[in-house]
């Protein structure tokens, strides 16, 4: 007796095909068919062994993922875009406003918007262009950060023109201008 590997039917020794489904049982040199046999047997792996197989294959795409995404960012360095401003430049209409301070020592001040002041420390005379339009209003705060005697001037620049100043000489003055 010869079981069908399809439907699990008893067929005879001696059938080629099987009674029931007609699945071939024997090759035509009478041989007993073994091909299914040989692809499972070829196929049977663990189930441990094909989790490992599936976690590699993941593991690697991740990998090349991160190193094809490290490389195709741009460096800090090519991002950090730094502007300075030696106040000699004329800016265009779209930000009118500078901010002097005039000062020999070391001061602190807060500059901008009212409602969005800008930080700035230095030391000596700086200009910074404000971020605000023509339309704005504009407030300017500074404060001596040093024991220096000498005056410290804070002037508001539009389009290149003073158009309020104010100016300390106490100790650790501070002065406090505003323009619109």
């Amino acid at each position: 007796m010869v079981k069908c590997p399809r439907c699990g039917y008893e067929n005879d020794s001696e059938s080629l095909y099987c009674a029931k489904c007609t699945y071939l049982l024997k090759d035509p040199e009478n041989n007993v068919k073994t091909t299914m046999k040989k692809r499972n047997n070829s196929w049977n792996m663990s189930i441990g062994k094909k989790i490992i197989v599936v976690i590699g294959i993941i593991v690697i795409a991740f990998l090349l993922f991160s190193f094809v995404y490290e490389h195709s960012q741009p460096s800090k360095n090519d991002t950090l875009n730094v502007v300075s401003d030696d106040g000699s430049n004329l800016q265009s209409s779209a930000y009118p406003y500078k901010a002097k301070i005039i000062y020999d020592g070391s001061w602190y001040s807060k500059m901008g918007d009212p409602n969005y002041l800008v930080s700035k420390s230095g030391w000596q005379t700086q200009s910074f262009t404000l971020d605000c339009a023509s339309w704005d209003k504009v407030s300017v705060f500074a404060q001596k950060e040093d024991y220096g005697e000498g005056n410290l001037t804070v002037q508001i620049l539009r389009d290149g023109k003073v158009v309020a100043e104010n100016t300390t000489s106490e100790v650790f003055g501070s002065v406090s201008i505003e323009y619109n």
